[in-house]
């Protein structure tokens, strides 16, 4: 038998494992920093967002408010919420006498009047629009998360099913295997993507909740739902 002789780089022989990677107290504190910085950037930034917005909100609502219903008069410090507070209150009185009849007749007769006037019926118009889309309470939402192939055959893409097809759309499909409207959101962007009408036998349901699926999505992948059986994690 032929011995051959030994390999004078065993770094570079494939078939060998890799020796460890020897960590020193440098990259231990590099670790634990990356860790920390993990930890309270997100935490940091919403606390951030939300100081800012409320000091946006405060200062757009208090010079509206009397002096005389403003705390600090009482309590001789300027406590920062007291107008989201105001805000809040007032949106929720409006909002109930919009619902009574005379608060519906009253906004009709506004609306009829913004009608006549030409710029800003438009702007009024298209805030309404957006105003309603954000805020009005529905019960429309996606239905499930699903796998569909897409952009082409073996390659496999999250979307949220929303309805069966209905109308022109349900009646040119098979009626064996009808059409349901599928939204493919982007990545990291989940608010833009497209309609897809998807034969249903095509579609894949998925055991996740619409809102695991959509931290995938915004990850790119990176946080994935854990399951909520932990004997249904496969084995490694």
């Amino acid at each position: 038998m032929t011995e051959h002789p030994e390999d004078p780089h065993p770094h570079t022989n494939p078939l060998k494992p890799l020796p460890p990677r020897k960590t020193g107290p440098l990259s231990a504190l590099r670790g634990s920093f990356l860790t920390g910085l993990v930890v309270v950037f997100p935490i940091g930034l919403t606390i951030w967002l939300l100081w800012t917005v409320t000091g946006w909100i405060d200062a757009f609502v208090l010079p509206l408010v009397p002096h005389r219903f403003r705390p600090e008069q009482y309590i001789g410090i300027d406590l920062r919420g007291v107008g989201v507070i105001f805000f809040l209150l007032f949106t929720v009185v409006v909002g109930w006498v919009a619902k009574g009849l005379i608060g519906r007749s009253l906004l009709r007769w506004g609306e009829h009047l913004v009608d006549r006037m030409p710029v800003i019926r438009s702007v009024y118009s298209g805030l309404k629009q957006i105003a309603e889309t954000v805020f009005a309470q529905s019960e429309a939402s996606f239905d499930k998360a699903c796998l569909i192939e897409y952009p082409r055959k073996g390659v496999w893409a999250i979307g949220f099913v929303s309805t069966m097809a209905r109308g022109e759309i349900a009646s040119r499909a098979s009626l064996d295997d009808p059409l349901v409207s599928v939204f493919l959101p982007t990545t990291p962007n989940p608010t833009s993507g497209f309609l897809l009408y998807v034969p249903q036998s095509q579609v894949t349901y998925l055991d996740m909740s619409v809102e695991d699926a959509a931290k995938l999505i915004i990850s790119a992948g990176l946080v994935y739902p854990a399951p909520k059986d932990p004997a249904a994690l496969p084995p490694r």
